[in-house]
């Protein structure tokens, strides 16, 4: 993707209005997680070296009747206050209006507004024109630092780029750049990693890759149904019926290239105090029991398909992860992946989840925050928000 960056333009005592994912968890009013606060960082920063003014809009949850209290983005303020010491961080009301265009205009170099979120308003989520011309009102210079919203035809994320010169973070260009490896200029040998509920959810992402991957490993919920395919009994496993048909005809046509587990955890209900026992899945998952979590056979199977490669990609869990039980498989796969030596990405929730709970998170060379945008990108779909940026 070779679109403009923020290294690419000229932003000195510039105003720039910054897309961000700050749509962040609470609890009890304060953030309980500022991960998506530290990715927009260096981007931020580096706006601010530049004596620019940075003005910040986001959305956050889901309104449905305009301006609710409990969506409010002003307990991001002290966070952002927090990574940004020394910095006045100044927070507008809404996010359009005159009470934030003025704010905008006088903001001085060097200061930070953060705008009300940008769902208060349904020209948000219709890109309406009126709307994104008010936020764009607000700026000379327009960044797009919030992957994650990328594959969203909103106000924010297309309609202001189309009426300011429009560049990419540099959060979003290192997504791009990574993820961009995996499907448009990938290093062989490369094996993609795949797990979580069903074949549905990621049913394009899986098609797409295997054109592209040497390996796709397949765990979590999504492998019983490959397994059902191949005719094997699996109790009272989680199996997607209408996804049967498309799983048999993924193994004829690349049956040599998929690997599926050889062992399973198993739970005779979903559960933390669940009886476990481990099989052999050729054995048949017996009746009242369920799949629940990848086996030591299957991890020892994984490693060995890692074992050389040059580029892996891992996106969603290899089972129930949430619970302890059945958390070795997820938690054995991370450490394959950051011990491979390979060029490795990793997304999805719990994926990062494992990352991070092992400490392997400096061990991975990036990992995403885009969640349906990755997916979206690894299916090979262009996103709105991508293709709105000024282009190289």
């Amino acid at each position: 993707m070779n679109k403009q960056t923020v290294l690419d333009v000229d932003l000195q005592r510039k105003r720039v209005l910054v897309r961000v994912d700050f749509n962040v968890p609470l609890k009890d009013g304060a953030v309980a997680d500022d991960t998506r606060i530290r990715a927009a960082l260096p981007t931020i920063q580096h706006l601010l070296a530049q004596s620019a003014a940075v003005i910040l809009c986001s959305h956050f949850g889901r309104p449905k009747h305009g301006p609710e209290p409990e969506f409010s983005l002003r307990p991001v303020l002290p966070a952002l206050s927090e990574l940004l010491p020394g910095r006045k961080i100044n927070f507008a009301a809404d996010c359009v209006g005159s009470a934030a265009a003025n704010q905008a205009q006088s903001l001085a170099a060097g200061e930070v507004l953060l705008l009300e979120n940008t769902r208060f308003h349904s020209g948000e989520e219709k890109n309406d024109p009126g709307f994104a011309a008010q936020l764009a009102a607000h700026a000379e210079i327009y960044v797009n630092d919030a992957f994650g919203s990328a594959h969203r035809a909103h106000a924010s994320t297309v309609g202001v780029a189309k009426l300011l010169p429009a560049v990419a973070g540099l959060l979003m260009e290192a997504e791009l750049r990574y993820l961009g490896q995996a499907v448009l200029t990938p290093q062989h040998p490369y094996v993609a990693i795949l797990g979580g509920a069903k074949i549905s959810d990621k049913i394009g992402v899986i098609q797409n890759l295997l054109q592209k991957a040497d390996k796709m490993l397949i765990g979590g919920g999504m492998a019983n149904t490959f397994l059902r395919a191949q005719g094997l009994a699996l109790g009272a496993s989680l199996v997607e019926e209408s996804a049967l048909d498309t799983a048999r005809a993924l193994l004829h046509t690349h049956g040599d290239r998929i690997l599926l587990p050889l062992d399973a955890v198993l739970g005779d209900r979903f559960g933390a105090d669940a009886k476990v026992q481990t099989i052999a899945v050729a054995e048949g998952v017996p009746d009242g029991w369920r799949m629940l979590d990848i086996g030591p056979q299957t991890v020892e199977r994984f490693g060995a398909a890692l074992h050389g490669c040059k580029l892996v990609v891992w996106n969603g869990p290899m089972g129930v992860f949430e619970l302890a039980p059945f958390a070795a498989g997820t938690n054995a796969v991370a450490r394959l992946v950051a011990d491979c030596g390979a060029t490795s990405i990793v997304g999805g929730g719990d994926s990062v989840a494992a990352i991070h709970g092992a400490g392997l998170a400096g061990r991975i060379t990036h990992i995403s925050t885009g969640g349906g945008a990755s997916l979206e990108f690894l299916e090979g779909r262009i996103l709105p928000g991508v293709e709105a940026l000024n282009d190289r």
